[in-house]
């Protein structure tokens, strides 16, 4: 039996561990109920009167033994494991992949910009209003069908408060505070109750414009529209306006480019017109500059309206509103080189 016990020290001795797994089989080999330090406890009773001090006391010293190398070998693991964990300052930090900005900021940023070197200020408002700011200021009648529930989420009736349908709110404060000349681009956010589609969807984002000054006319419009177009989609852009009605202006259009995938010449993305409809405008009616303090008969202004998710729609090729935003990173991937 003590050859057994010298022969467990000497495995025991030369034991290594390279991880906390190999260290709790270890233990459990030698230290646990059925190991063999436990086989040689039991087998202690069969040792003859005269050998049982002499064995005991070896006993317990390899049970100690085995405690203490254990022991060590679990205080050498810890040691690792905190070493491996130490930062060395001095080494170059790991390469951080820069995120990108998304499409539609990339887009609003370069037609603010547009118009900022046309002497536009940028004006934001707040996206819960009341009727006066979104409606009755912009003489909608009673009974237009945007004050209905099925195009405006109402948050309370009576006073009437909403999520506001379009950014002209913030030009009706701004016609309110400021006194003419006023020229401003309004970005921001809107909240139609619309179906959501591929090209539909309940949220968007709009940039609107406006001039109000002395002598102000639809040739100032038009010229002004036809710089931003150039410049945005590229010099040999035209644009062309058809006639068409909105309550807070008369006369009002709506505005076309050429398209700029087929050059004009006609593709699916333009319906084979040539042409992509990318706004509305018109000259500020009398009755809003009234509805606000300013004095119709002195002053004139033109207004002007686009989605932005439409326009980033045409400059990227983009066919499906929706990914707009679902925040799919191998989408915005894309846009990095635009920044």
């Amino acid at each position: 039996m003590l050859d057994r016990i010298r022969e467990l020290q000497k495995e025991i001795e030369e034991r290594v561990v390279q991880s906390a797994e190999e260290l709790e089989e270890l233990r459990i080999k030698y230290l646990s109920k059925k190991g063999e330090i436990s086989k040689l406890i039991e087998d202690f009773r069969n040792v003859s009167a005269d050998q049982k001090k002499e064995i005991g006391a070896a006993v317990n010293t390899l049970k100690n033994f085995a405690l203490d190398k254990i022991r060590v070998l679990k205080e050498g693991l810890e040691e690792q494991t905190t070493e491996s964990r130490k930062i060395d300052l001095t080494l170059p930090g790991d390469p951080m992949k820069a995120g990108s900005r998304h499409p539609i900021s990339i887009v609003k940023n370069e037609m603010l910009d547009i118009f900022k070197r046309l002497g536009f200020v940028v004006s934001e408002g707040p996206e819960i209003e009341d009727d006066w700011h979104v409606f009755s200021a912009l003489n909608f009648p009673e009974e237009h069908p945007a004050r209905d529930m099925q195009d405006t989420f109402f948050i309370t009736r009576n006073p009437d408060v909403l999520l506001r349908t379009h950014t002209s709110s913030v030009q009706v404060h701004d016609m309110e505070t400021m006194q003419p000349p006023i020229r401003t681009v309004t970005p921001g956010r809107v909240f139609r109750n619309e179906a959501i589609s591929y090209r539909a969807h309940c949220m968007f984002h709009q940039i609107e414009g406006l001039y109000i000054d002395e002598n102000v006319s639809f040739a100032d419009l038009k010229q002004t529209l036809l710089f931003f177009a150039k410049e945005l989609f590229g010099e040999k852009t035209e644009i062309r306006m058809r006639p068409s009605y909105f309550p807070f202006t008369e006369p009002s259009a709506e505005v076309d480019v050429s398209c700029s995938i087929c050059g004009g010449k006609g593709c699916n993305v333009c319906k084979y017109t040539g042409w992509l409809e990318i706004l509305g405008c018109g000259m500020v009616d009398p009755n809003v500059l009234e509805a606000s303090g300013i004095d119709s008969k002195k002053y004139t202004g033109f207004a002007f309206g686009m989605g932005i998710e439409r326009i980033a729609m045409l400059k990227f090729g983009i066919n499906d509103l929706r990914l707009y935003f679902e925040n799919d990173v191998r989408f915005l991937n894309q846009f990095e080189a635009a920044n």
